[in-house]
């Protein structure tokens, strides 16, 4: 059962169970506030009949965000809602969400304040689209009021969701994903700042990189093996050994060896795979911006597994990774999305 099944709010009474709320996510308790605004946010969210008005599922992912929204609060405010997404994708890993529910929840929970004045953001349609592919900006809408509601003063702010609203309808992206003329068109949109989305780029694609990600451990050789056998592969575990480098080490010159394969690669237009972790935007940007450059096309496969799986296994290897790097590996994963390439494939190997 999904860990918030059981405590979202339900008719006839829709009473918001604080305490086995605050018991199912630590985290809330430790805020700076003590868990006050979210629980006010919560009990808004509960009494709002457009939220009660959706389907049982929506409504449990809803009330998941809202409840997760604030758990990147501390004294710095700077960086609050990477915080809280993270935060989200770490409790939901652990508790066996499915990949999809999880990153559409960590999606809320990242955008969420994109609502408030988002008419004067000079990104907004980039963002938006983004949240559509990931999450819904309904959704994100109605975090956005619930947690305009649980603050004093916040009827202004729930205003200005609803101008969100009724531009997103309008840029074709409020309840379901943007349309893009083609899968190339989509990722040379975010690709390139200003380039208009309904553009039908051509594509001139001449072959093709597999992206891996994962933590060690999730399974990512495996796949690799099972569904791309016979094409190349650069990988850094495999140039580790080659330079007897430790995971632990200067990785300088694993990853300049491993770009050098790669451009060979590119060059004679042979397809193949990049085997990393890869478990930031940051670092998967760079391997696949060479790759585009060469006129790939992109595929980006996130593996993982649950984390006693990752740790039984890591620990199953010849060189196994330190666990405490694997945690904090963990504690800043972002798993890829939509925007980053061609394709973007998410695999659960148990």
């Amino acid at each position: 059962m999904n860990l918030f099944e059981p405590l979202c709010p339900a008719p006839p009474s829709w009473s918001v169970r604080w305490d086995a709320i605050a018991a199912a996510v630590p985290r809330l308790r430790e805020l700076p506030d003590g868990g006050a605004h979210t629980r006010s946010a919560a009990e808004a969210l509960a009494g709002l009949a457009q939220w009660r008005a959706r389907p049982e599922p929506e409504r449990v992912r809803v009330f998941a965000a809202v409840v997760l929204h604030d758990t990147g609060r501390t004294a710095e405010e700077s960086g609050r809602a990477r915080r809280g997404e993270h935060y989200a994708r770490r409790l939901l890993w652990e508790a066996g969400a499915p990949i999809a529910w999880r990153e559409h929840v960590a999606a809320l929970v990242r955008h969420q304040r994109l609502p408030f004045g988002a008419l004067e953001r000079t990104d907004l349609d980039r963002v938006a689209f983004r949240v559509s592919l990931l999450a819904r900006n309904d959704d994100l809408a109605l975090v956005a009021t619930a947690d305009a509601l649980g603050r004093d003063g916040g009827e202004r702010d729930a205003g200005e969701v609803a101008l969100f609203m009724e531009y997103t309808r309008e840029i074709g992206c409020l309840d379901g994903p943007r349309a893009f003329a083609s899968d190339h068109a989509r990722f040379e949109y975010f690709r390139h700042p200003g380039r208009d989305p309904g553009y039908a780029a051509f594509d001139d694609t001449r072959t093709t990189v597999t992206v891996m990600s994962g933590l060690p451990g999730a399974g990512k050789d495996h796949w690799i093996a099972a569904n791309r056998p016979g094409v190349a592969v650069v990988s850094l575990d495999d140039l580790r050994d080659e330079l007897g480098v430790r995971p632990t080490g200067d990785q300088g010159p694993v990853v300049a060896a491993a770009y050098e394969r790669a451009r060979a690669h590119l060059r004679s237009g042979t397809p193949y795979v990049w085997n990393a972790t890869n478990v930031t935007r940051a670092l998967r940007s760079r391997c696949i911006g060479l790759a585009a450059g060469y006129r790939a096309r992109i595929e980006v496969v996130s593996v993982e597994a649950p984390p006693d799986v990752v740790h039984r296994r890591n620990r199953a290897r010849p060189a196994p990774v330190p666990a405490g790097v694997i945690d904090r590996m963990a504690a800043r994963w972002e798993p890829p999305d939509p925007t980053e390439a061609h394709e973007v494939r998410w695999v659960r190997n148990d």
